[in-house]
């Protein structure tokens, strides 16, 4: 039987248990995505959190206000309807959830421009393997930078499809989240995002092509002056090789008409391996130095 609305509902009491003791919940603000029937709804209200759930079936949403009446009543439990990938979130200070599948990234990303202290979180594992993946190898992506950036990524455990009803194809994993200030400093994080995405969308090209394919975002005069600027070994690697100083510093020149200090730190770096140096930025969680 397929899972409707791509929700693999958890049903192993062990891993209830391990997710809620993954960050203390007690007297907290928690935002739950996809509550579904309320398994671990229910764990977190018993371990004195105050949730607010966003759920989007409508049945469930039903069976939910039924199973939890009473701590409705008492103000410890909030039900919203609607699509948590678009709805407005409430203040909340964790997010704890076992993500639907078809919403992980919209709501990571969403997430990561959102105040928080800390996430604990249910992804599929090849989802949270990407998250982590180590920057500047070939398993990087545009999700493993931005996440990198702006929080620190911790993996928790790994969980059989046996621990969900129906089963999922593969494993999942539980992952926790806190933020962080970026290691580099970044102009305007919104048109970081814009560099991320647009490399990444030409990640089989060169940089030096990617950034000629986005000239019709960044402007073709601001794209010939990157590749005046920028060292050659930058423009010949493909994004995936990049760190995350690169894009820092590929963001940073193109806010800035000329170029400043920072914009000799990607040259240096890239001298550094030439010559069998390594880079200052080697952490597959997304710790820093």
């Amino acid at each position: 039987m397929g899972a409707r609305h791509d929700q693999h509902f958890l049903i192993d009491p062990t891993a209830v248990s391990r997710i809620v003791e993954a960050y203390p919940v007690g007297g907290r603000r928690v935002l739950e995505v996809g509550p579904g029937r309320g398994v671990l709804t229910a764990a977190l209200l018993g371990a004195g959190a105050e949730v607010t759930a966003i759920e989007y079936d409508r049945l469930l949403v039903e069976h939910l206000e039924g199973r939890f009446t009473d701590a409705i009543a008492a103000g410890t439990f909030t039900l919203v309807q609607g699509d948590a990938a678009r709805s407005p979130w409430p203040d909340f200070e964790l997010m704890v959830a076992n993500l639907p599948y078809s919403i992980s990234s919209p709501v990571v990303f969403r997430l990561l421009h959102s105040p928080y202290e800390a996430a604990v979180l249910m992804f599929q594992r090849e989802f949270a393997e990407r998250m982590r993946a180590l920057i500047g190898t070939p398993g990087c992506g545009r999700l493993s930078v931005m996440v990198q950036t702006w929080a620190r990524v911790e993996a928790c455990f790994v969980l059989p499809p046996s621990s969900f009803s129906p089963p999922p194809a593969v494993d999942s994993m539980v992952v926790r989240m806190t933020p962080r200030d970026p290691l580099f400093p970044i102009a305007d994080p919104d048109l970081y995002a814009d560099v991320v995405r647009s490399l990444f969308m030409q990640r089989r090209k060169t940089v030096r092509n990617g950034l000629r394919a986005a000239a019709g975002i960044f402007g073709r005069e601001t794209v010939d002056r990157l590749l005046a600027e920028l060292p050659g070994e930058v423009l010949a690697s493909r994004p995936e090789a990049l760190y995350l100083e690169d894009f820092a510093t590929i963001t940073n020149l193109i806010a800035a008409p000329q170029a400043g200090p920072g914009s000799t730190r990607i040259s240096r770096r890239f001298r550094s391996r030439q010559s069998g140096g390594s880079s200052s930025f080697t952490s597959p969680s997304g710790d820093g130095p």
